[in-house]
């Protein structure tokens, strides 16, 4: 599905990501751990050309296509989607005009109001949301649980192949966190050709859902790839070990 090759990235002319080399496949749930600051985020911030990442070398293609260079609105439409760890807030627009915005964006034909409304109310009862949300500007004055509920709700419209997770625990209680991953788990289900990528020191999250594939971010590169083994042993030792 998505392949990344000799991948390097600079965020302010610092070199983050070193000769990175992975591959997506469809169906795939892959699970990226590693100290802070040593370029999860930025691996998956690459995959969408984020505007904070520079591409000095390399090459990322998904499902064929070369999405290097792509804008992330067109690699959007292509079916990717990133839950990014700290949304923007955007003042003046209205989540309720930015979830049609969203919605129309990724529909060749437009999306029928009637449709919309429907799906819009399905994600506000599955999230627990209530429907005073679509009438604020998106993300300005959210609790950290309302920005990333508001991730998922456009998820849910945009239905992509590859969905990104960057902590999408950060600032969710409990209860908020299990809407959540049941969400998840839920659009995952339906379609055996879907697949995500999570960042997340979480246990929790991992062991609702499971990776079949572990990568371990080391100083921008990767330094292990295995299984679900890997977890339990950096919650039980941390990542020394895996120097050694």
């Amino acid at each position: 599905m998505l392949k990344i090759s000799s991948l390097n990235v600079n965020i302010k002319e610092k070199n983050i990501l070193k000769n990175i080399d992975l591959e997506i496949n469809e169906g795939d749930i892959i699970a990226i751990l590693g100290p802070n600051g040593h370029g999860k985020s930025t691996i998956l911030k690459s995959i969408f050309n984020h505007y904070t990442i520079e591409k000095k070398s390399g090459k990322i293609t998904f499902n064929n296509i070369d999405i290097t260079d792509m804008s992330p609105d067109e690699i959007s439409k292509l079916g990717i989607f990133l839950c990014v760890q700290t949304p923007d807030e955007i003042q003046g627009v209205s989540m309720i005009d930015f979830l049609r915005s969203v919605a129309n964006s990724h529909s060749e034909e437009g999306v029928k109001i009637s449709e919309l409304y429907k799906n819009i109310e399905s994600s506000l009862k599955k999230l627990n949301l209530n429907r005073e949300i679509l009438k604020r500007s998106v993300n300005t004055n959210f609790s950290g649980g309302e920005k990333k509920k508001s991730e998922i709700m456009q998820m849910l419209l945009i239905n992509p192949q590859l969905l990104l997770l960057d902590e999408i625990d950060s600032g969710l209680d409990v209860d908020s966190l299990n809407d959540i991953i049941n969400i998840i788990n839920e659009w995952y289900s339906q379609d055996n050709k879907k697949s995500m990528v999570i960042v997340s020191h979480n246990e929790r999250i991992f062991n609702k859902i499971k990776p079949n594939k572990v990568i371990v971010i080391q100083n921008g590169e990767i330094k292990l790839i295995g299984g679900k083994e890997i977890i339990d042993k950096v919650n039980a030792e941390g990542y020394g070990w895996i120097n050694e």
